[in-house]
């Protein structure tokens, strides 16, 4: 009697390559963060005590007009129809419409977020230029007067408040010295003298060649970016440090030395090349900390930005424009997270 075939023989079983695997699985985690970010904000915008009915049409509405607009906004469907009917209008662009300005949260959000993005920009390049140098000499000379400058530098980043240091700094280098434009983006005699092009206004001016516009927008923004940046730059020039101290403590930069390489050489293309991988994931969580959390330096320094836009909405009671802020502000986090996966797979062979 022949013996009877093996479960499964004779049927082709699919076989993925790694790298499909790896994909499919960050497809999967985005997609279930993403949607797990919609709940949150749905379910946000059902408990908070305001009436998303009378937001739209006003108190003096009749009660006709309330019970038509109840029924256009979904209101009268099950919870989870009108959570579907939500995640739908997300993905397809549409969230909302701003009671304030009157305009679609999409259009408001495209004006406002280049303004962000280049201060957090500005300031994200201003803390690993001076991050990055100052935590690798204080590894090397640790125990010195330049760690502990180092380290007392941080120390102020994290403990003190950043409007604190913004009102500070307002009063010393605009008020006192006269160093750097007040508050706003740009001078009242350069408004609408460029036309945008990706809506940062330093680019813009330069790709046109109005020189004139570029040093008054960079007097304006030199501040507030450099306050950002120094908030960055203590937790950079942190993680550097501790990075370093443990790459310098290795028995290979002690075989290196043995053998006569350069001090520099060391430091530099041995020691500091093996913490590029973690300095990747550190520089983004700094930048994408910046793009969420440069809110009180926008309203010190009457910045027109993201998180100026979403505060001035929360106070009057506009929650489209808040949770269509705060989807855009948790898309962005989970992008730069997943921008960073991949450069730390581009920098760590085994990682790929």
């Amino acid at each position: 009697m022949a013996n009877a075939p093996a479960r499964g023989e004779g049927r082709l079983v699919p076989s993925f390559p790694p790298w499909l695997k790896k994909t499919l699985a960050t497809a999967a985690t985005v997609a279930a963060t993403i949607l797990g970010l919609l709940f949150v904000t749905f379910m946000i915008g059902r408990v908070m005590p305001i009436d998303p009915v009378l937001a739209v049409i006003g108190e003096r509405a009749t009660q006709a007009q309330y019970d038509q607009t109840f029924r256009d906004l979904g209101l009268d469907q099950p919870l989870l129809v009108q959570f579907g009917i939500y995640v739908n209008d997300v993905l397809h662009g549409d969230l909302g419409k701003s009671i304030r300005t009157g305009q679609q949260v999409t259009t408001d959000i495209a004006r406002v977020f280049p303004a962000t993005l280049e201060l957090a920009t500005l300031g994200t390049i201003f803390g690993v230029v001076l991050g990055v140098p100052l935590g690798v000499l204080a590894a090397v000379r640790r125990g010195s007067w330049i760690d502990q400058l180092a380290r007392f530098v941080g120390l102020i980043g994290y403990s003190m408040p950043i409007f604190w240091l913004g009102l500070v700094g307002l009063l010393i280098f605009y008020g006192i010295l006269g160093w750097v434009a007040g508050p706003g983006r740009l001078g009242i005699f350069y408004q609408g003298v460029v036309e945008p092009i990706t809506g940062m206004l330093l680019v813009d001016s330069a790709l046109r060649g109005e020189w004139a516009v570029f040093r008054d927008a960079f007097s304006h923004i030199i501040l507030p970016a450099s306050l950002l940046g120094y908030y960055s730059l203590a937790y950079i020039s942190r993680m550097t440090r501790s990075f370093m101290l443990e790459q310098l403590g290795s028995e290979y930069v002690t075989t290196a030395r043995v053998k006569g390489l350069g001090e520099w050489q060391v430091i530099w293309g041995h020691a500091f090349r093996n913490i590029r991988i973690q300095l990747v994931t550190v520089i983004a969580l700094a930048y994408a900390n910046l793009l969420e959390g440069s809110v009180l330096t926008e309203i010190i320094f009457a910045w027109p930005g993201l998180g100026q836009y979403i505060t001035t909405s929360l106070l009057a009671n506009d929650m489209n424009s808040v949770l269509g802020g705060t989807i855009v502000i948790g898309t962005i986090f989970v992008g730069i997270n997943i921008f960073s996966d991949l450069l730390y797979r581009f920098f760590d062979p085994r990682a790929k």
